[in-house]
């Protein structure tokens, strides 16, 4: 049986109904992922605040009285580095092929000053959203992207980027939680392993095939997309290990499947595929699984009945 089964959903699809449904299906991994994309700085905000209600202390308690751990995974670099300091410091930011510094996205890494900064709202994050599990998820902007083409940065590559980014945000996070770990996520452009920045003792891989094909099981060799999306798989996992590593799959990411736009369109579990999905993973020896599980809160229910968390948790408590 995989032993961290978990589910990331929405903040604002945070009902009473949640708690039945993932102790009856044996999910004992609660994420919670505010909104990506431009609206992350601002999904981020809305979730420190409601972090201090009463309805959200009393989700929590209730949720660890039932054993369910709750983490919190993010785009979470334009918090981070806040997009407003550009014009006081366009050298935190990154450089495009064209020599122009781009506030759009992400940082440049080459700007100690930037990671200092980084590494200090990261100390503060923390603080306001402390993890159960002392597992933090705080990854960069939701974009595909090339990285800072500075001369300073030009020759490290986004996994590498990343790597260094990752590195300052765990100093940060030490000051608050001096047992915290933190997640490489592996996804589009930084799928590859990195080569010239090595982690921290304390990152560990989170892997998530966001190019796949959905359709077909993940290990399938006559798939072109899966066959590149588990191409780096060999050499993350010999730099990262498979202690504390995790997948971060699709499966149930109703948001995905409803083109991110609201109202949900119905869902239904590909089963098969995720079964021989998660023996794949398995086998590589991945023992923390999780999925997107967005856009199934009270509107899906309401529109289609139950979604099928059930069948969801039953898979990877199946799993040997």
């Amino acid at each position: 049986m995989i032993s961290r089964r978990g589910l990331l959903i929405h903040p604002e699809e945070i009902s009473p109904r949640w708690l039945p449904r993932l102790r009856a299906a044996g999910i004992n991994v609660l994420g919670l992922h505010p909104v990506g994309g431009a609206a992350a700085p601002a999904s981020l905000a809305g979730l420190l605040s409601f972090a201090e209600t009463p309805a959200m202390k009393d989700f929590l308690q209730a949720l660890s009285a039932a054993g369910i751990a709750v983490e919190y995974e993010m785009h979470a670099m334009s918090y981070l580095l806040p997009r407003e300091l550009f014009s006081e410091h366009p050298e935190y930011f990154p450089m495009n092929a064209q020599g122009q510094r781009d506030p759009a996205c992400n940082l440049c890494v080459s700007s100690a000053e930037a990671l200092a900064l980084v590494a200090d709202r990261a100390e503060a994050l923390c603080r306001a959203l402390p993890a159960q599990t002392h597992r933090y998820f705080l990854w960069l902007d939701d974009i595909s992207t090339r990285g800072c083409q500075c001369p300073a940065c030009v020759a490290l590559s986004p996994s590498d980027q990343q790597m260094t980014a990752l590195n300052a945000m765990l100093i940060g996070l030490r000051r608050a939680d001096p047992q915290a770990k933190l997640a490489y996520l592996a996804y589009m452009d930084t799928l590859p392993a990195p080569t010239r920045v090595k982690p921290l003792p304390g990152i560990f891989l989170e892997y998530a095939p966001f190019r796949r094909d959905f359709h077909r099981p993940i290990d399938d060799d006559a798939c072109p997309e899966n066959r590149e999306q588990t191409a780096s798989l060999p050499d993350l996992l010999r730099l990262f290990g498979t202690r504390d590593a995790q997948v971060l799959e699709y499966w149930m990411d109703n948001s995905l499947y409803s083109k991110w736009t609201k109202p949900p369109r119905p869902f239904a579990l590909e089963e098969e595929m995720m079964r021989r999905d998660v023996a794949y993973y398995r086998a590589l020896g991945f023992d923390s699984v999780t999925s997107f599980g967005c856009y199934l809160g009270a509107d899906y229910e309401a529109l289609y009945g139950e979604p099928p968390i059930q069948a969801y948790g039953d898979i990877l408590r199946a799993q040997k």
